[in-house]
C-alpha cells in the first residue's frame, strides 16, 4: 500500500515537472517566433541614429511605437501609410519655430533646416553684400530663433558739391548721417528733416555755408568844387586848395556757400579820414578889346614903290591887331575814369536814357552836367568823340567817366588826366 501512494506520488510530480517544463517551451517557443517575425528598421530622428526591431505595419504605426506625434511642417522620409519593411532606413525632423524680421516687417516661420543658410536656400532668400543680417548662414536653427535683415537701399549723398552714390541700412537721415560720419554746422543747410525715412534712390543734399568778417579800406574821391573870381580873366582857371582823397573802412559779412561766395553785406563802415575838397577858381573878369590906332595918311604921294609896301606893312600889322574869332568849342583838361555798363549798382541805362547793354560799343562818358552839359558831343583825348549821356555819385568838378564794354578794358584804362573838348 505504501509502495502505491509512493508511487503515484512520484507520477503525479513527473506529470506537474513536464507541465511546467511544457509551458515554459511553449512560451519560449512563442517569444522566439514573435521577436524572429520582428522587422529590423534603422530610425534616425532629429540626426540621432538607432536601429530597432518593430512589428509596426505601417510607418505612421512606427512613428506612434516611438512616441513621436509628427507636426504639419515636419519632415518625414516616408509617407504615412507606406509599410514597414526589414532594412528599411527612415528619417524624422521636427521643424523649428523661428521669427524672421525684414525692415521691420516680422514674419513667423516653420522649418526643418538644420542652418540659417539652408532656411535662406529653403524660402530662396536673396541678399545683397550690403544687407544686415544678424547671423552668418552657418549657425545653427534653434526652436523659437529671431533672425533680422536690413536690407540696404542705395540713395545719392551730395555733401558740399561733392556727389556719390551710397548703400546703407539706415532706417532714418539722422542715422544715414551717424552711419556715414557726417557732421553738419551750425550754418549748413540740408534739404531733408533728420527724421524722416530714407527711401531707395534719395538724394540727402547738403550745402556747406561759411560766414566771414571781411575789412576792406577803400579812397574816397575828393569833390572839385568851381568857385568864381572877377580876377581872373573869363575861363582861367586857378587851383586854390589842392584835393585830398578821403579813406573809409568798411566791413562785410560775406556768405561763402559750398566754397563759392554767395551773397556779401556791409555791416559797418568807419571814415578813417575826410576827403578835402579841392577848390578851383573859375575866373569871370571880361577883358575889353583896345581901340585901333587910327593912321595918319602921308603927307606927300608918291609915285614910288616904297609908300606901297609900306601900306602893305601897315595893312598886315592891322590884321594881327584884330580879334581873334572864338572858336566854337570849350577845351578844358578833366581827370578821367572807366566804368563798365554791369558794374555794381549799375542798371545799364544812363541818365538820358541810353541802353549800354543793347549799345555796349557806344561812346558816353559820365560828367558833372555844371561843368559839361548833358546831351553834349564831346571829344576825349584817347577815347575819341562821344555824348554826354550819364552822370555819377563821384562825378563832379571836372571830372569824367568814359563809357568802355569789359572790365579789363577799364582797368587798363585807369585813372588819368586828358584833355577834353566839348563841342556845340
Amino acid at each position: 500500500m505504501k509502495f502505491m501512494k509512493s508511487a503515484k506520488a512520484v507520477m503525479s510530480s513527473v506529470l506537474m515537472w513536464t507541465l511546467i517544463i511544457s509551458l515554459f517551451t511553449i512560451t519560449f517557443l512563442g517569444f522566439v517566433t514573435y521577436e524572429a517575425t520582428k522587422a529590423s528598421v534603422k530610425v534616425t530622428q532629429n540626426g540621432e541614429t538607432q536601429v530597432i526591431r518593430t512589428h509596426s505595419q505601417t510607418f505612421e504605426d512606427l512613428l506612434h511605437e516611438l512616441e513621436i506625434n509628427p507636426k504639419e511642417n515636419d519632415r518625414l522620409s516616408h509617407d504615412l501609410s507606406e509599410p514597414i519593411e526589414y532594412g528599411m532606413d527612415v528619417e524624422y525632423i521636427s521643424s523649428k519655430s523661428i521669427d524672421v524680421t525684414i525692415n521691420d516687417d516680422t514674419k513667423q516661420f516653420h522649418t526643418t533646416a538644420s542652418t540659417v543658410g539652408e532656411f535662406f536656400d529653403e524660402q530662396e532668400f536673396k541678399w545683397k553684400e550690403q544687407d544686415e543680417i544678424s547671423h552668418d548662414s552657418g549657425d545653427p536653427i534653434e526652436e523659437d530663433m529671431g533672425i533680422s535683415i536690413n536690407k540696404a537701399i542705395q540713395v545719392t549723398l551730395n555733401d558740399g558739391g561733392k556727389e556719390e552714390e551710397v548703400w546703407t541700412t539706415a532706417a532714418t537721415v539722422d542715422e544715414f548721417l551717424e552711419e556715414e560720419n557726417v557732421n553738419l554746422n551750425e550754418h549748413d543747410e540740408l534739404n531733408m528733416e533728420k527724421g524722416d525715412h530714407l527711401r531707395q534712390s534719395d538724394l540727402i543734399d547738403i550745402t556747406r555755408i561759411e560766414k566771414e568778417t571781411e575789412t576792406v579800406e577803400e579812397d574816397v574821391e575828393y569833390t572839385v568844387v568851381t568857385e568864381k573870381d572877377d580876377t581872373l580873366p573869363s575861363g582861367e582857371e586857378k587851383v586854390v586848395t589842392s584835393g585830398e582823397n578821403g579813406q573809409v573802412i568798411k566791413e562785410y559779412e560775406v556768405i561763402i556757400k559750398n566754397g563759392k561766395e554767395s551773397s556779401r553785406e556791409l555791416v559797418n563802415e568807419e571814415v578813417e579820414k575826410e576827403s578835402v575838397d579841392e577848390v578851383v577858381a573859375l575866373g569871370t573878369k571880361e577883358e575889353t578889346a583896345e581901340p585901333e590906332e587910327e593912321q595918319s595918311e602921308p603927307a606927300e604921294k608918291s609915285n614910288s614903290s616904297e609908300p606901297e609896301l609900306v601900306s602893305a606893312s601897315a595893312s598886315e600889322s592891322s590884321k594881327e591887331k584884330a580879334p581873334k574869332q572864338e572858336s566854337s568849342s570849350k577845351t578844358m583838361e578833366v581827370k578821367a575814369t572807366a566804368y563798365t555798363a554791369d558794374c555794381a549798382g549799375c542798371t545799364g541805362k544812363t541818365t538820358t536814357g541810353i541802353d549800354l547793354n543793347k549799345n555796349p560799343d557806344k561812346k558816353v562818358i559820365a560828367v558833372d552836367p555844371a561843368v559839361i552839359p548833358l546831351g553834349s558831343e564831346v571829344w576825349v583825348e584817347g577815347y575819341g568823340t562821344a555824348v554826354a549821356g550819364d552822370t555819377g555819385g563821384a562825378i563832379k568838378g571836372k571830372k569824367i567817366d568814359v563809357h568802355v564794354s569789359s572790365a579789363s578794358e577799364a582797368q587798363s584804362f585807369g585813372r588819368k588826366t586828358v584833355e577834353v573838348k566839348v563841342m556845340d
